[in-house]
């Protein structure tokens, strides 16, 4: 089940869900546009490695946009930093977004329960665009859970991906036992 408009806004005022910053005027009828955050990513070496740490370079989004291209995967982060303590929290691009060519994600639409940090993305584009700071980028859908959660994502140990940030991050896959 896909929480709507209503029980987003009660999750919220429950405390089980958290956007900040929150425009109500972002809230759908049963999700909440998401906007590209100030800082973008590219891995600094052409050929990357499942099991080698690889390295980014961060750069700001000008005032005037960026074209992104084809043939390099873009890091980008969403304005929105979110938590989520009782649902299953879904990024999806818009339909928008789409149109424009814009993929924002590879493999990498769920998150956790329990999951509290902005959003990286994994964006792709089919012909060059023009990006901008804070422009829609995504929406967040929530699906209820059925059961309890043994150890939420947060309090994971191994969790790669939770240390706050404003910026985008890097696959973290070195770390895994493979």
């Amino acid at each position: 089940m896909i929480l709507t408009d209503q029980q987003i806004l009660d999750e919220i005022e429950n405390g089980n869900i958290l956007i900040e910053p929150f425009r109500p005027e972002c809230l759908g009828t049963n999700s909440y546009d998401v906007h590209l955050g100030r800082y973008l990513a590219t891995y600094k070496d052409r050929v990357l490695d499942a099991k080698g740490h690889n390295k980014i370079d961060h750069f700001e989004i000008p005032q005037e946009g960026i074209v992104l291209h084809p043939g390099t995967l873009y890091l980008g982060v969403t304005e929105e930093y979110t938590e989520t303590h009782a649902h299953v929290p879904f990024l999806e691009g818009k339909s928008s977004t789409g149109r424009l060519g814009i993929d924002i994600h590879a493999t990498a639409g769920k998150g956790d329960v329990g999951f509290c940090n902005t959003w990286t993305l994994e964006i792709s584009v089919s012909q060059p665009v023009r990006v901008y700071f804070g422009m829609p980028i995504g929406q967040l859908i929530y699906f209820v859970i059925a059961g309890e959660v043994k150890t939420m994502y947060n309090k994971k140990k191994n969790a790669k991906y939770s240390a706050r940030t404003i910026k985008p991050v890097e696959s973290m896959m070195w770390k895994n036992k493979f």
